[in-house]
């Protein structure tokens, strides 16, 4: 059994390491180096990406993470965690990094703020028919060939836009999957290690 870990440095943690449960995974909370290293994959939550950002590097984490990535560590970011696996953030802070591993670009709040958080069905790929849950969402404006397009969303008459995509061991998600109820996206994500 591979050692699934949830960054618990803010954010959606206790709803991620309850999801895992639920589908039989006793998940690892990851605060330290050494905690991140014991882990066979990682999930990056939903919260706030430039406090998320900021504690990775206060908590020493920041580099080692950008290694283990790229060295090829599954990981799945959720909402903010999107944010911080992207190629591009739009419309960032000046200050505002990334790790660059998904080749996609970013606007944070692409779905609108706080109160234009909304639920709507989602068809994934592989897991089927589900709830996607957008509280202050990154949208993902741009995309390269290379990013494998799990489920789309056209939210507002636009055309579709990604909502979960997938490069090699690195899965990006606009939606919080831990909010739904449905732990097949974790499930799909774990049984992809």
């Amino acid at each position: 059994m591979r050692r699934v870990g949830v960054l618990a440095l803010q954010g959606d943690v206790r709803e991620h390491v309850a999801v895992l449960a639920g589908i039989g995974i006793a998940a690892d909370q990851v605060r330290t180096l050494a905690q991140l290293n014991d882990v066979d994959a990682l999930i990056l939550p939903g919260g706030e990406s430039t406090t998320i950002a900021h504690l990775l590097v206060t908590s020493g984490l920041r580099v080692r993470l950008g290694e283990r990535i790229r060295e090829g560590l599954p990981v799945l970011g959720t909402c903010a965690g999107l944010i911080l696996l992207s190629e591009e953030v739009l419309d960032g802070r000046a200050d505002q990094w990334s790790y660059g591993a998904l080749p996609v670009a970013v606007r944070r709040n692409g779905y609108g703020r706080q109160i234009a958080s909304f639920e709507s069905p989602l068809e994934v790929a592989g897991v089927g028919s589900l709830t996607g849950v957008f509280i202050r969402a990154p949208r993902v404006e741009r995309w390269s060939a290379d990013v494998e397009v799990l489920a789309t969303l056209d939210h507002d008459g636009t055309g579709a836009h990604p909502v979960l995509v997938r490069v090699g061991p690195v899965w990006g998600a606009s939606f919080h999957p831990e909010l739904s109820g449905d732990g097949r996206v974790h499930r799909h994500f774990v049984d992809s290690i």
